[in-house]
């Protein structure tokens, strides 16, 4: 070992640097980004490589350019050639050799250039492994896997850069590019934050910079959805077959009979997955009111494989191009309520109601019902057709159904209703159709919403750990504003809601407790609290103690924060979905001749410091556009200005 000296040369941290100073502390100067630097250092921090002396610091700056291994300035082949012979040499005669024996051998002679590029050698590995005092050959199958390595590497960086440099001339070849893609569509789907292409090609490094990039070069369609994959959504189909489990003996529990009470599932035309259904008998001058609900907690136990898949899906995903469900098809099928005419099984929630819409009492059984499935716009010719029948069914859920309202509101409920649209895919055809606002979908509403509000008193009676949901009160206008601003203000006031294992207010639904109980098959949190229910009711029916099956509040949360967490990613999800089919719906019809020309109606819902908030109602879509005179709730006219799909960015302006 070379010990350190003045003006000798070392290895200091892949720099090059001369020794100027000896103390407790050795002084060196290295080379630097810009010209060199003096540092105090520990002699083990240093390798000795050239005694010098070295007085000509300018050295140090052309040995860190130094990086082919080459001090002499002959020919590169005739250097390889040395190297190649030093390393067959030190190889057959199996005797590690030191620095100074390896530069002599390899480049002719021990100066600090050769020392300097010896070193390299041996840092490089190729041929060579150890350290300055005792370097070893690698065997020739060492040499030949590495040699094979580096080649497929060179070969691999030539291609790259073939490819970087198409790309950038807008030449991308899908055959042989899309290699390269992989870690922009990781980045596109923000599972990274960085891409080594992206910064190759000078692009920025974001989701919707890798989205545009994938789509100019055709790796993505424009019509390919990213957000469920970017929400960490699921687009597996839930794959766990329904196997019964032997722990729940519930599905033996003996059901109630319903059979002869007209029970009306109604919903969407376009939903296939019906999942609950309402009833009304008229019994000592009280109204009772049945809401029946699909019933796959009595098959299905709480931290079964098929409950855990569930929890992690959160909710039934529903884009335009198409529906996840929460649960496998073959259980949706085994537990939807579609009857044709054969009874089906269902939890019902039984709630007799005062004469101003009050719950006075709520039981909860399991049950036999037959159901009638009805669309929203069949129900709402049933309802206009036998409007004069005063004992209508229909006619009177939807007379309950205003008077709960009524009370609601009385009690600080707020009711938002905004202009919606159902967006489909269908051959790739993007279709927006304005969604009718029925009389039976507000009173299905409102029968749901007493049912949640008749599980939560139900649970609270009985001091039951269950998934509730609060809402504390937001700080409400005292004189809102009317029309379509005034419902956006009150939104705008709203607070998030809370899930919680203990009761509360739910104040934007003006309510004392509420729970959701009414979809099951949709959501994990209405599945969590039906598992509580039926955990409940065996103890009550059977006698038998029910403590092994009913979570208790820490258990609970569990449950309910993973599934709450998983569903409002859905939620996210969806809400992007939506977003990017609208944008990829107007920017073909801004391709065509007419749609140049295409007007919106909107609706001026919010004055902001930058413009003006809108609704397009036609569309379902809120958006803004530059400031005008336009004062609240004016219609306007907008005309397309462009879109961006990577951004979900839509710009409209006002005609004048």
């Amino acid at each position: 070992m070379i010990k350190a000296a003045l003006n000798s040369l070392v290895w200091y941290k892949g720099r090059p640097a001369l020794v100027t100073a000896l103390g407790e502390k050795i002084t060196i100067t290295a080379a630097a980004k810009k010209g060199t630097e003096s540092i105090n250092v520990r002699e083990k921090d240093i390798e000795v490589l050239h005694p010098g002396p070295v007085t000509n610091t300018a050295i140090l700056n052309d040995l860190a350019n130094q990086t082919d291994k080459n001090s002499s300035g002959k020919d590169q082949n005739y250097i390889d050639q040395n190297i190649r012979e030093t390393w067959e040499l030190i190889e057959s005669g199996g005797i590690p050799v030191n620095l100074k024996d390896l530069a002599e051998l390899a480049y002719g002679e021990f100066t600090p250039q050769s020392t300097w590029a010896a070193r390299i050698l041996l840092d490089d590995g190729l041929y060579f492994t150890g350290n300055v005092d005792e370097i070893s050959a690698k065997s020739a199958a060492e040499l030949g896997a590495a040699e094979e390595k580096r080649q497929g590497k060179a070969k691999e960086n030539s291609e790259r850069e073939a490819f970087l440099e198409r790309t950038k001339k807008g030449m991308f070849d899908p055959v042989v590019d899309n290699r390269f893609m992989q870690d922009v569509e990781a980045l596109a789907f923000e599972k990274t934050d960085k891409s080594r292409t992206m910064k190759e090609l000078g692009r920025a490094e974001t989701p919707q910079s890798a989205h545009r990039l994938l789509l100019e070069c055709g790796f993505w369609d424009k019509q390919f959805n990213p957000y469920p994959q970017r929400f960490g959504i699921s687009l597996m189909e839930a794959s766990l077959a329904f196997e019964p489990s032997s722990s729940q003996p519930y599905a033996n529990l003996e059901r109630q009979d319903l059979t002869h009470l007209l029970a009306f599932a109604i919903d969407n035309s376009h939903s296939n997955d019906p999942d609950d259904a309402v009833s009304l008998e008229y019994k000592n001058d009280r109204h009772i009111l049945y809401v029946h609900v699909a019933d796959p907690a009595s098959e299905i136990a709480n931290n079964s494989s098929l409950d855990m898949e569930a929890r992690a899906r959160g909710a039934t995903l529903y884009l335009p191009e198409g529906r996840r469900p929460m649960l496998g098809e073959d259980i949706l099928n085994r537990f939807i309520l579609e009857s044709k005419q054969k009874p089906v099984s269902s939890l019902t929630f039984k709630i007799s109601l005062g004469s101003d819409g009050s719950i006075e009492d709520i039981d909860i059984f399991p049950s036999m019902i037959t159901v009638t499935r009805l669309s929203y716009e069949e129900a709402d010719k049933l309802i206009a057709k036998n409007q004069a029948d005063p004992k209508d069914i229909l006619n009177m859920l939807c007379s309950l159904a205003d008077r709960n309202l009524d009370r609601r509101q009385k009690s600080g409920g707020v009711n938002i209703i905004l202009p919606e649209v159902h967006i489909s895919v269908v051959n790739r055809k993007v279709q927006v159709q304005p969604l009718v606002p029925y009389r039976s979908a507000e009173m299905i509403r409102e029968c749901m919403l007493l049912a949640g509000e008749g599980a939560a008193l139900w649970a609270a009676r009985r001091q039951l750990p269950f998934p509730y949901i609060t809402q504390e009160t937001g700080d409400l206008p005292a004189k809102p504003l009317s029309g379509l601003a005034g419902t956006c203000q009150l939104r705008r006031c709203m607070r998030p809601r809370l899930v919680s294992a203990k009761p509360g207010q739910h104040m934007g639904l003006g309510l004392d407790g509420y729970c959701q109980v009414t979809s099951p098959l949709r959501r994990y949190t209405d599945l969590l609290a039906h598992q509580q229910i039926y955990a409940w009711l065996y103890k009550d029916l059977s006698g038998q103690d029910a403590t092994v099956t009913l979570l208790s509040e820490e258990e609970l949360l569990f449950c309910l924060a993973a599934g709450d967490a998983a569903a409002q990613a859905v939620t996210q999800a969806e809400r992007a979905s939506r977003l990017h089919w609208t944008a990829i719906y107007l920017d073909e019809i801004a391709g065509t001749p007419a749609g140049k020309d295409t007007l919106w109606d909107a609706v001026v819902t919010e004055k902001r410091h930058n413009g003006l908030g809108v609704i397009i109602p036609s569309l379902g879509l809120e958006t803004q556009i530059g400031g005008s005179d336009a004062v609240l709730n004016d219609q306007i006219k907008l005309r397309l200005k462009s879109v961006r799909i990577p951004e979900l960015e839509m710009n409209f302006v006002q005609e004048k």
